[in-house]
C-alpha cells in the first residue's frame, strides 16, 4: 500500500533526474535510475526523499555518492534540488561520447538546483575535467551556459584564501 502512494513521487523523480542529465551523454536521460542506500525516508506530502548510508545514485554515465542525499521536488512534481553531503560527496558524468573521460566533482556538499541549471560544490570543492582541475571553497557551474565561477564559500570547515587551478596545454595535432 505504501509503494502505491510513493510510486508517483518515484516516477516524477526518475523523469526529472532524466532531464538533469541533458547536458551529458544523449542517452543518459533514457537510462534507468538506480538508488542504493542503507536507509530511505520518503515524505510524499512534503515532496522530500532522504537516503542515508553510503548512498550511490546512478543513471547512465552519471553517478552521485554521499553519506546523505536529499531530493526535493517542486509543486509541479519535477525535481527542484538534489543535495549530496559527505566526506567528501562525489559527482561524475561523461560529457560526450567522443571523450570517455568523466567530469568529476568533490565537495562536502554538492547541490544540483534543477530549476536554475546550477551545480554548487561547497567546502573543499574540487572539479576535475580532462586533466584540468579547479579547487576552492565554492564552485558554481551553470549546466546551461557552461559557465563556472569559483571563490569564497561562506560557511565552510576548511577556509581557503584563494582558488587553485591547473589547466593542461592543448594537444597539438600530429
Amino acid at each position: 500500500m505504501r509503494l502505491v502512494k510513493t510510486l508517483p513521487f518515484l516516477l516524477s523523480l526518475s523523469a526529472a533526474l532524466g532531464s538533469a542529465s541533458a547536458w551529458a551523454l544523449p542517452n543518459d536521460r533514457d537510462q534507468p535510475i538506480r538508488i542504493q542506500a542503507d536507509n530511505a525516508h520518503l515524505d510524499d506530502k512534503k515532496g522530500v526523499a532522504t537516503y542515508t548510508g553510503d548512498v550511490i545514485i546512478t543513471q547512465g554515465s552519471m553517478m552521485i555518492k554521499g553519506n546523505t542525499v536529499t531530493i526535493t521536488r517542486a509543486e509541479s512534481g519535477d525535481i527542484d534540488v538534489v543535495t549530496s553531503v559527505g566526506n567528501l560527496a562525489y559527482f561524475e558524468q561523461q560529457q560526450s561520447a567522443a571523450k570517455p573521460d568523466k567530469m568529476q566533482g568533490y565537495a562536502v556538499t554538492i547541490q544540483y538546483q534543477a530549476q536554475k541549471d546550477l551545480v554548487v560544490l561547497t567546502d573543499r570543492a574540487k572539479v576535475v575535467n580532462e586533466g584540468n582541475t579547479t579547487e576552492g571553497e565554492k564552485i558554481v557551474y551553470n549546466t546551461k551556459s557552461q559557465v563556472a565561477t569559483a571563490g569564497r564559500g561562506g560557511n565552510v570547515t576548511t577556509p581557503r584564501q584563494r582558488i587553485d587551478m591547473v589547466i593542461q596545454p592543448k594537444k597539438k595535432a600530429e
